[in-house]
């Protein structure tokens, strides 16, 4: 399993921890949504579950669910600005076709939940 994290990423999820004042980790997740059929879920972490995996880069953290580590394996994690609006952004091999809108996508036949 790899899974890739850009130094914006990590700077951006420090901050996010550090002005809430509590959390462990990025938490990445996949759900069933929009017109694409999947999107993703991002929320700090306060703990590790049993079935989740916890990715380490230096001082920074991504927990992922064990189940849905297959749709993330490869994915490289980024934090953009485009404008007035900033997100992370996945660069995931395993999505077939991301919608127009951007908010959700298709993921490969050979990955499908």
């Amino acid at each position: 399993m790899t899974l890739t994290l850009t130094e914006n990423a990590a700077k951006h999820i420090r901050q996010q921890i550090a002005k809430r004042g509590h959390g462990i980790a990025l938490r990445i997740g996949i759900q069933k949504s929009g017109c694409s059929g999947y999107s993703y879920t991002y929320d700090l972490a306060d703990k590790i579950g049993k079935d989740d995996r916890l990715f380490s880069y230096g001082d920074t953290s991504v927990v992922i669910n064990m189940n849905d580590l297959p749709f993330l394996n490869g994915s490289q994690i980024d934090f953009v600005q485009e404008g007035l609006n900033s997100f992370y952004k996945l660069n995931n091999p395993n999505i077939d076709n991301p919608c127009g809108c951007g908010e959700s996508f298709s993921l490969n036949e050979s990955t499908k939940i």
